[in-house]
């Protein structure tokens, strides 16, 4: 399985300013300024968001026949109605009552199927700036832009909205497995720093104890769909060129964030993000789930504010090039998330180990071997 991420931003970035666009999923009113210093929990931009309409099937619910339903509704198209009130009664002393399930517009009624359709009143949205910092731009209408010196890691998917929480170091060791039981009440709104793996089981436990997000080197394919609650595998690939998780919209919020910084399976985590996380426990983060493969590119990453002076932080995130000497993450199945330095990169084409000619890169691994990989499975670090 390769991981390559063409964009040439490292996964491990210690000391950056980090750009972090938050928006409405509607258009709406944005409440700051630019230039605003902003924390966490505090809302930049509201709007009212529009829900999915209900259609009630009153024929059914009076026992009437749908050719019935107009003589029976005590509200008209285009009326206001209440939740609780009653909607449409049938004829008689005795007769049964429909009552609107919720507060909205009657915009439509089907004397030939005996529906009834309310449009329902939007209901307010507040977006929360979710990470500490400064507004530097604000988009007419839409969000704002964030800017905050950062340590940043960059993950190989995720899945869940952006969500703010203070880091919590569970695992010892990057190969570690986090058990269920580790879970516990401490963990109450925090992301959690996890090792090699984790399961089904502690991810709905994590849940449970209102665990904010996870941070984790891999996980197995079959657990993730028993959390997520997905029947099969038929979902996860669409068309032929692009990938993409099956449809959000019609999925329940999993109400955590998960990010996988290797792949697929028990995939204990590169030492250089490990570091860095544990480095940085019980300090508050920020973690966006966000997979994008297709044009713009976007991939899940956790952002941790700097309490220290920025008077060092880099503007941009860097680029390092792959030159000999390099720290270079691998990406292939049998060395993923491993750390390795190039040793030479030859200018015409190398038969590596599946026999096949292509651009190479030459890596020595922490025990001293040395052996040839495609260019497009190392990542560089630094």
């Amino acid at each position: 399985m390769s991981l390559y991420i063409p964009e040439g931003i490292p996964p491990v970035i210690p000391n950056a300013m980090a750009r972090i666009e938050r928006r409405l999923p509607y258009p709406g009113e944005v409440l700051v300024r630019e230039g605003s210093r902003v924390e966490p929990e505090d809302i930049v931009a509201q709007t009212l968001k529009p829900e999915p309409p209900q259609i009630i099937n009153v024929a059914r619910s009076l026992g009437i026949p749908p050719s019935q339903v107009y003589r029976a509704m005590r509200r008209e198209v285009h009326n206001k109605v209440e939740a609780g009130q009653v909607l449409a009664r049938a004829a008689g002393i005795v007769g049964r009552s429909c009552l609107a399930p919720v507060t909205g517009m009657i915009a439509d009624i089907d004397d030939e199927t005996g529906y009834v359709t309310i449009a329902p009143d939007p209901t307010e949205y507040a977006m929360q700036s979710t990470v500490r910092g400064i507004v530097m731009e604000v988009i007419p209408y839409e969000g704002v832009v964030i800017e905050t010196p950062s340590a940043q890691v960059y993950g190989a998917f995720g899945i869940g909205e952006d969500r703010s929480g203070v880091l919590r170091l569970l695992a010892t060791d990057p190969g570690d497995i986090v058990r269920p039981e580790q879970i516990d009440a401490r963990s109450a709104y925090a992301i959690l720093i996890c090792g090699a793996g984790i399961s089904a089981a502690a991810l709905r436990r994590a849940v449970q104890e209102q665990v904010r997000g996870i941070i984790v080197g891999g996980i197995d394919e079959s657990e993730l769909r028993d959390f997520l609650g997905w029947a099969d595998v038929g979902s996860w690939q669409v068309g032929r060129h692009t990938w993409q998780w099956p449809d959000l919209t019609a999925t329940p919020d999993p109400k955590l964030t998960i990010l996988v910084t290797e792949g697929f399976g028990s995939r204990p985590m590169n030492a250089a993000m490990f570091d860095l996380l544990s480095a940085q426990d019980r300090q508050e983060a920020l973690i966006e789930g966000v997979t994008r493969l297709r044009r713009p590119l976007r991939r899940p990453r956790v952002v941790i504010p700097l309490t220290r002076s920025s008077s060092s932080v880099q503007v941009e995130a860097p680029r390092p090039t792959l030159r000999p000497g390099a720290s270079v993450r691998l990406l292939d199945s049998d060395h993923l998330g491993k750390i390795a330095q190039v040793r030479s990169i030859p200018s015409s084409p190398r038969r590596v180990a599946s026999r096949v000619s292509l651009a190479a890169v030459e890596v020595i691994d922490a025990e001293g071997v040395a052996f040839w990989l495609p260019r497009t499975c190392v990542e560089v670090l630094s």
